[in-house]
Parts: structure tokens; C-alpha cells; sequence
């Protein structure tokens, strides 16, 4: 369908094209014509010239040049505890906005401060044990509470509570902003067991995405168990309107390296804010407990620039938002003109 509506495009183009090419005469002797409607006709003629070309590119929906992006080892992946022993046991590199904002939570905050309470509990356990054991005090002591020490326990774990909340609470707001009117709208389906992606502003485009054997996977130089046949494509540093659903059982989209995670319930249409900050792929699994092949459904997201994301759109026979809209207005510029 979208290639026949293209090709339509360009015929009518084509002909109105050839019926200007027939006017032009008639125009050029017509002296009689408005000064403020020759002067209207070059005004809009400019600008809309260059509308009429984009169009014309865009009807070509199916010429676009696409080359699949070959995976960064150690972006958007898991890290082996070999290849890199420090970056295996924390969370993997972020490249979103609010995974940056959350492994710094993580490492600046959360991780200090566990670390603080733990060695203080487990200094005042070895203190209480060699200070009063059996030995050492023969007699137990009999008192029944300390004021000073039940105002000190309860009032500092209020303030370390307080301080982890105000960032806590931050993170929490922020992932769940509302995307904003202009956002590329992408809806991820899972299904036992693969992933399809369907594109409502790009023509309807659709992708089925099963994972590659690991034979394949190795020969694409891609990690085994997370290459996928077909990757959800998106354009990078634009914001994402991402929807998740399922047609069977709950699954559950997810993609570490962006911090993003959202359940595909079926019957219920979900959706988060995504921008992905750099391009490149990152990799991630479906991480709701879906049957027998849960493990076997991995999501490859393709970050590209925008303009590669559009000659990947017209790869697919898809065509970018706005280029309908430049057709009528380069009718309304050859109405003036056969005046």
C-alpha cells in the first residue's frame, strides 16, 4: 500500500507538472492579471519549490540505503567478569538521561551509605560481643533503656531516609513524564516468543524480531542469546514515545543500558518517555516470567542519527511525518502560478 500510494504521488506530480508546462503560454500573455496576485505567486513560489522537492524525495520510500550498525563491544551489552572484573559487578554504562541520573544515585548515594551502615552495624556487633560476653560481665546488666541512645538511633536514620528520598523521588517523577507531542511513537508487542515493533507515524511499518541462532549471532559479531533477526530501529537524541502491549501473557520490555523497563500487559497500551542520548545498539530481554521460552526473547534497540533513521524508514517503504503535507501545498503553489 504504501508503495502504490508513493507511485501515485509522483504520477500526479508528473502530471501536474506537465499541465504547468502547458499553462506557462497562456499565463505569460495574460497582462491583465492582478499585480498583488503575481507578487503573492512569487512570494510563495520560493519556499514551496524546495516542499515540492522533499516530496518528490520522500515518494522514493523505497530507495533508502540502509546498512545494519555493527554492535561497540562493551556499549549497551553486558560485560563478562574476564573482560572487565569492576564493570561486571555494577549496573552497565547508561545512555539515557535518566540512567545516567540513576547510576549516579547509585554509586554517589545508595552505595556510601549502605556501605557506611553496614560497617557501623557490624563494628557495634563485634563491640557488644568482646565488650559484654559471658566472660567479662559474669553479672548482666540490668538497664532497660538509654534516652540519649533512643533519641540518636531514631532521629539519624530519619535524616539519612530524608536525604535518599529528595533524589529517590526525583528519579521516580522523572520516569514517568509524559512524552511530548512531537515524539517518534514506536509500539513494541510481545508475543510467545518474539517481539514485534509497528511504526503508526512512519506508514504503518511493521517488524517481526526473533533471535538469531548463536552460530549467527557469532558471525555478525553480535553477543549470543541477544541478536535479533530484525532490530527495533529508532532515531537517536529525539524523544521516543515508547507503548508496550502483548496479545497472550504478561511480558515485560527491557533494556538495561537505557534504563527503560516497562510491562507489555495484554489489553492495556503502556507508555514511557525514551531518549536515547548517542546512537548505537543496546541490547535487552523480555523480563517477565512468560513460559517455556521466556529466555529466548531478547530486544535489540538500533539507535541511528535522524537522517539515517529516515533512509531506514524508506528501506522499509515507509514515509517520514510531514511529507503528505507538503502536497497540497505544492498544489496551492501551482494554482498561483497557472494564473
Amino acid at each position: 500500500m504504501g508503495q502504490m500510494h508513493t507511485r501515485m504521488k509522483l504520477a500526479t506530480l508528473a502530471a501536474l507538472a506537465a499541465g504547468l508546462a502547458l499553462l506557462a503560454p497562456i499565463t505569460a500573455t495574460a497582462q491583465d492579471a492582478p499585480a498583488a496576485v503575481e507578487t503573492a505567486a512569487a512570494q510563495v513560489a520560493a519556499p514551496d519549490a524546495a516542499m515540492v522537492e522533499s516530496v518528490t524525495d520522500a515518494a522514493n520510500a523505497t530507495g533508502g540505503s540502509y546498512t545494519p550498525m555493527a554492535p561497540t563491544k562493551g556499549k549497551g551489552m553486558p560485560t563478562s567478569f574476564q573482560d572487565d572484573p569492576m564493570k561486571s559487578l555494577t549496573f552497565q554504562d547508561q545512555y539515557s538521561d535518566n540512567g545516567k541520573y540513576a547510576l549516579w544515585m547509585h554509586n554517589d548515594i545508595l552505595m556510601p551509605v549502605i556501605t557506611a551502615i553496614s560497617l557501623l552495624v557490624l563494628g557495634l556487633l563485634l563491640y557488644v560481643v568482646m565488650r559484654f560476653n559471658r566472660t567479662r560481665n559474669p553479672v548482666a546488666s540490668k538497664t532497660t533503656h538509654n534516652t540519649m541512645i533512643e533519641v540518636i538511633w531514631t532521629i539519624v536514620p530519619v535524616i539519612i531516609l530524608v536525604v535518599i528520598a529528595v533524589p529517590s523521588i526525583t528519579l521516580l517523577a522523572r520516569q514517568y513524564e509524559t512524552p511530548p507531542e512531537d515524539a517518534v511513537t514506536i509500539k513494541a508487542t510481545g508475543y510467545q516468543w518474539y517481539w514485534g515493533y509497528t511504526y503508526p507515524d512512519h506508514g504503518e511499518i511493521e517488524v517481526i524480531s526473533n533471535m538469531l541462532s548463536p552460530e549467527e549471532a557469532l558471525k555478525r559479531g553480535e553477543p549470543g542469546q541477544l541478536a535479533v533477526d530484525n532490530r527495533m530501529v529508532v532515531p537517536a537524541g529525539v524523544p521516543l514515545r515508547i507503548q508496550t502491549t502483548a496479545t497472550d501473557v504478561i511480558h515485560a520490555f527491557a533494556v538495561p543500558s537505557l534504563w527503560f523497563k516497562m510491562d507489555a500487559v495484554p489489553g492495556r497500551l503502556n507508555e514511557k518517555l525514551l531518549t536515547i542520548n548517542e546512537p548505537g545498539l543496546y541490547y535487552g530481554q523480555c523480563s517477565e516470567l512468560c513460559g517455556a521460552r521466556h529466555g529466548y526473547m531478547p530486544i535489540a534497540v538500533e539507535a541511528l542519527p535522524p537522517a539515517e533513521f529516515a533512509e531506514w524508514v524508506k528501506s522499509q517503504g515507509g514515509t517520514m511525518p510531514g511529507a503528505e503535507e507538503a502536497a497540497p501545498a505544492a498544489d496551492q503553489v501551482a494554482a498561483l502560478t497557472a494564473r
